[in-house]
């Protein structure tokens, strides 16, 4: 697993591209971008953009982390 940059969900953008889902999650740039696809991810698409709200994000990883609880 790659070492993601980021130590704390203040240190992210507001919005995050799929490179930087990516960076976060520690997964391939391509892996970041296929999961932007996946049903019930909260993706905004602006124009041909498509970008993740830093808060919908956070609530997404909770809810699929076992025990969602956000430390």
């Amino acid at each position: 697993m790659k070492q993601s940059m980021y130590k704390h969900y203040d240190e992210l953008p507001l919005f995050l591209n799929s490179e930087t889902v990516a960076k976060v999650l520690g997964v391939s740039a391509s892996s970041g971008y296929e999961l932007m696809h996946e049903p019930g991810f909260p993706m905004l698409r602006i124009g041909n953009r498509m970008v993740v709200p830093k808060e919908q994000f956070i609530q997404w990883v909770v809810e699929h982390t076992e025990g969602g609880e956000h430390n």
